[in-house]
């Protein structure tokens, strides 16, 4: 199962890592104040789209191993993408630091760090490569964890990113104290079968009160009208942009669709 070997890996990396926390929450400290991913979604007009910088995937293989990070998240800030989501994880995406901070060096909009969250060090090094919000995946965390790390990110600076699958998952999330950022994928991290509806049904089960944000799946315009109706405040795409031989253009038309999908609904 692609979850299981993927956390595997990054525990045992995790385990042999002997930094201070404390030392690495210091270093933080003194780092600019991080752009408010949340709020960039929050306020974002129409559809918040949140356009990722992804080389590879398990499931799908090679899909732009040769993409220049700085050209393809410019692109996307252009076309009107209210935050950037970068793959750092090696083995199993392609992605990297150095992909990252050439982001961050290269456009003013917030960037999440892509990545598998399994541990304290993990949430401060997400702060120190300069990214704004930290991947907190419910099914990778027990409940300690999943507190634990949110509550760092916050005092660090970092936004959280709390990813759910299925209505029990959103109900963990929804116990932590000041979640406001809630992710629903559509892609079943065992298997990594996509399952559209998903979105739409765990959507129900989220209060009004956070940012949706509906992950996976998403292959272009034709699918955002319904993730509309489903009161989503954002997307995070990436296969379909990245593998788009206009970028800029691609995102465009998200946000487009958006706008014509409200206004079906409200017709």
């Amino acid at each position: 199962m692609y979850l299981d070997s993927i956390l595997a890996s990054h525990r045992e990396t995790a385990a042999a890592d002997t930094r201070s926390l404390d030392a690495l929450v210091e270093e933080a400290a003194s780092m600019p104040a991080a752009r408010g991913f949340a709020e960039a979604l929050r306020t974002a007009p129409g559809l918040g789209v949140i356009a990722e910088v992804k080389r590879r995937s398990p499931s799908k293989g090679d899909l732009n191993l040769d993409l220049n990070p700085v050209e393809l998240s410019s692109a996307y800030a252009a076309g009107g993408a209210a935050c950037c989501s970068v793959l750092t994880d090696e083995q199993y995406f392609g992605g990297s630091v150095a992909d990252l901070q050439a982001v961050r060096a290269a456009v003013d909009i917030p960037i999440l760090r892509k990545d598998f969250t399994v541990a304290a060090n993990d949430v401060v090094d997400a702060r120190l490569m300069g990214a704004d919000c930290v991947l907190l995946i419910v099914a990778a965390l027990d409940d300690v964890e999943l507190a634990d790390f949110h509550v760092l990110a916050t005092e660090v600076g970092l936004d959280a990113l709390i990813e759910v699958h299925d209505e029990a998952e959103a109900e963990r999330a929804m116990a932590l104290s000041g979640a406001k950022l809630v992710g629903v994928n559509q892609r079943d991290l065992m298997t990594f079968d996509v399952d559209t509806a998903r979105a739409a049904r765990v959507a129900a089960s989220l209060p009004e009160n956070v940012v949706r944000v509906a992950e996976s799946g998403i292959t272009g315009p034709a699918d955002i009208p319904a993730l509309v109706a489903a009161s989503f405040d954002a997307v995070l795409v990436g296969e379909s942009l990245v593998k788009h031989t206009g970028p800029r253009d691609g995102v465009r038309a998200l946000i487009d669709a958006a706008s014509v999908g409200a206004t079906e609904e409200s017709a």
